[in-house]
């Protein structure tokens, strides 16, 4: 590999990087924050058959996330392997984002159903994956240099959580002005799915995938069917080790969606999830700028070890004293840096990952490798809703009660507060095994020779 194909990058070229992620969360966070509540409330649909609905559905994103990976590192191109996607996915995005908030009025109540359920496999599973998964990639194939891979882990970072901030504080809101009707989803999906467009266009023309020029330059491209590939793939231990750690960052990531019950059953006042979730989304954002400088310093694995126990601390911190607004918002504060260092280098440490993988079995799989993150991010946030649901469930919690028995009460602290600490130290269990950051610069030295 060339120096010149695999070093620095345009300051201009990581930070449209970053678009790509709000983009994302232009179609992720309102299906995830909004969808239930426009299949129910708006379409008409009963809770069981959204719920159905979603659930069903992420059988169709694990399956099409491995596809996609797949179909990512088979694909040739003079503009890459990945990025082409992001040009080819620019327009279909922003109509798989129409289509989720769309519902034709002549379809009667299954009729609705089965449309809901097309669009939103097609949207989620289909478009958002064909569009994600390369994405996602770019971080490996834009340059092998850890601290340029550290940079772009950042600005994705920023711009998603900055997207998601943004897509929570402002749909509701914009919804009420454009009419609070049907019609005022649709017309709101429309707005999104513009911006999205042309974010993912700023990012295609403003990006290079040089990794994989310098490999094609060399010569070592080659082309494995599937099963050696996933052969491949197993053998990389870092990649198990990642799948299971961003795994359970996601699942906490689903358990989120009890904010709004301990905020109206804990702390009295449902407008409290708001601060709740501004209280976490703004340290993960300072945090994040953080982490490159850190990374020069401190190995990602180490990072994210000392992420892990300051989250725990921060969840502790809640558990001692549960019903004080004030604290809880701090240790939410302090789970918001803890978090932080995962965020970055978690998706960093996927491209070294891959470097690992060429060195190991001479054939580079980013799109395989990528697509964990994807398939973490919709499964691991969709078993985190389940357990939440269980959880809720198992405590006696009912919806339509006018107070709550204590042991619906209890089971929402359970989830709030003790089940986030039970993923974070698994997290940090698995940080302990991974030790490929001091193993890396020889590799590296041996890929560029």
């Amino acid at each position: 590999m060339g120096k010149t194909k695999t070093g620095k990058m345009p300051a201009s070229e990581k930070i449209t990087y970053g678009f790509g992620n709000l983009a994302a969360n232009l179609m992720f966070t309102t299906a995830g924050s909004f969808i239930t509540y426009y299949y129910t409330d708006v379409v008409g649909l009963s809770v069981v058959v959204a719920s159905n609905i979603l659930l069903w559905a992420r059988v169709f994103d694990g399956i099409s996330d491995l596809v996609m990976g797949t179909i990512v590192d088979r694909s040739t191109s003079k503009k890459g392997k990945a990025r082409p996607w992001i040009f080819r996915m620019a327009i279909p995005y922003a109509l798989a984002i129409v289509l989720l908030f769309s519902s034709p009025d002549f379809l009667g109540t299954t009729g609705k159903a089965i449309y809901a359920f097309i669009t939103y496999v097609l949207a989620m599973a289909g478009i958002y994956t064909a569009t994600m998964v390369p994405y996602n990639s770019m971080l490996s194939t834009s340059t092998s240099d850890p601290v340029e891979r550290g940079v772009m882990s950042t600005m994705r970072t920023l711009f998603g959580y900055g997207g998601a901030t943004l897509v929570n504080a402002i749909v509701w809101p914009l919804i009420t002005i454009l009419g609070g009707d049907k019609k005022a989803w649709t017309i709101m999906a429309a707005l999104f799915g513009f911006a999205a467009t042309v974010l993912l266009m700023a990012l295609y023309k403003n990006s290079e995938e040089r990794v994989i020029e310098a490999i094609e330059e060399s010569g070592k491209e080659e082309k494995l069917p599937l099963s050696k590939q996933l052969q491949n793939l197993v053998k990389n231990k870092y990649w198990l080790i990642l799948i299971g750690y961003l795994f359970a960052t996601f699942i906490d990531s689903g358990l989120g969606g009890i904010n709004i019950y301990y905020a109206t059953w804990i702390l009295g006042d449902g407008n409290k999830m708001g601060i709740i979730g501004t209280a976490l989304t703004i340290p993960i954002m300072i945090g994040a700028l953080a982490v490159p400088a850190l990374m020069k310093r401190i190995s990602k694995r180490n990072l994210c070890i000392a992420g892990s126990i300051i989250y725990i601390l921060g969840a502790i911190v809640i558990a001692l004293f549960p019903e004080n607004f004030y604290i809880v918002v701090l240790g939410v504060v302090i789970k918001g840096f803890g978090k932080a260092p995962g965020a970055v280098a978690g998706y960093a440490m996927l491209g070294d990952v891959v470097d690992y993988g060429e060195w190991k079995t001479h054939t580079r799989n980013e799109g395989l490798v990528f697509s964990a993150a994807t398939f973490g991010e919709k499964v691991g946030s969709g078993i985190g809703g389940l357990i939440m649901g269980v959880i809720l469930s198992i405590g006696g919690y009912l919806s339509s009660a006018a107070t709550q028995s204590a042991g619906a009460l209890m089971s929402i602290k359970v989830v709030f507060i003790y089940a986030p600490i039970v993923f974070a130290v698994l997290s940090l269990l698995l940080m302990l095994v991974y030790d490929l950051d001091k193993k890396l610069p020889e590799i590296r030295r041996e890929l560029h020779r």
